[in-house]
């Protein structure tokens, strides 16, 4: 991989964008690595943790789909969802995915990092997406997924004004859930990571599962859900551990 650099463990993959010629931009080449780590995640369920380039000049998680690129597409790549079936995709990953963001997350950037279950920041994170200033929209998530995290009123600032968030008020509206200094933006996601694995992995990716299906759906997806962890063995033993150290298995 040339825009993507892989750092792998047992229980969860580092992925760090590395483009800053571009400052992170998303061109055809990342989408398609980005769709190689997906499939290997999809095939070995993992944490997926998403971070973004530190340079001399300044941080970038990613600025948005790569403009020289995104200049020539024409209907027929719109409705191909280049950007947004990998973003759907990266959202419906059986493990969580953390976007760690340090610097600017822009455009289909900040897309990808609200495609994550969980988003953590630098104090100099910023969010937008000022598609409309270039004529397009934000065809990759925002439109739906930004009104579900910080509410119509913000989301149509966003949208439709080129409003930018910096990292207070993205703490403040709930689109991101802890602020780190960026020497330490990496192992906060770790420890984040570690609080994830400690759960029953199973457990842990039906409930992800069940919380994306649409409200029609429950309670009975849950209901069925819930049947199928009744009949794993990690209820069993982890409820046995349980009683064990609380001293009150009869």
């Amino acid at each position: 991989m040339t825009s993507i650099q892989i750092d792998e463990a047992e229980d969860r993959v580092f992925a760090r964008i590395v483009r800053p010629e571009t400052r992170n931009a998303i061109d055809r080449e990342m989408v398609e690595e980005l769709h190689a780590l997906c499939a290997s995640l999809e095939s070995e369920p993992r944490v997926l943790i998403l971070s973004g380039t530190d340079t001399e000049r300044n941080a970038v998680f990613a600025s948005g789909a790569d403009i020289r690129e995104l200049r020539y597409r024409r209907r027929d790549q719109a409705l191909s969802g280049i950007n947004s079936s990998l973003f759907d995709r990266i959202a419906k990953l059986p493990l969580p995915v953390i976007a760690a963001v340090d610097g600017f997350a822009l455009g289909g950037g900040a897309e990808l990092a609200m495609a994550a279950d969980f988003r953590i920041a630098t104090p100099r994170a910023r969010f937008g997406n000022p598609e409309t200033g270039l004529g397009i929209m934000a065809a990759a998530g925002a439109t739906w997924r930004l009104r579900e995290l910080v509410g119509i009123a913000v989301a149509t600032e966003i949208l439709l004004a080129g409003r930018i968030l910096d990292a207070r008020e993205a703490l403040a509206l709930r689109l991101i859930t802890e602020i780190h200094e960026p020497e330490d933006l990496l192992n906060a996601a770790s420890r984040l990571a570690d609080r994830i694995v400690a759960q029953d992995p199973l457990a842990v990716r039906i409930t992800k599962m069940v919380m994306h299906m649409p409200r029609s759906s429950h309670p009975y997806v849950d209901d069925l859900a819930q049947a199928v962890l009744f009949e794993a063995d990690g209820k069993e033993q982890r409820m046995t551990a349980f009683l064990n150290r609380k001293g009150t298995e009869r």
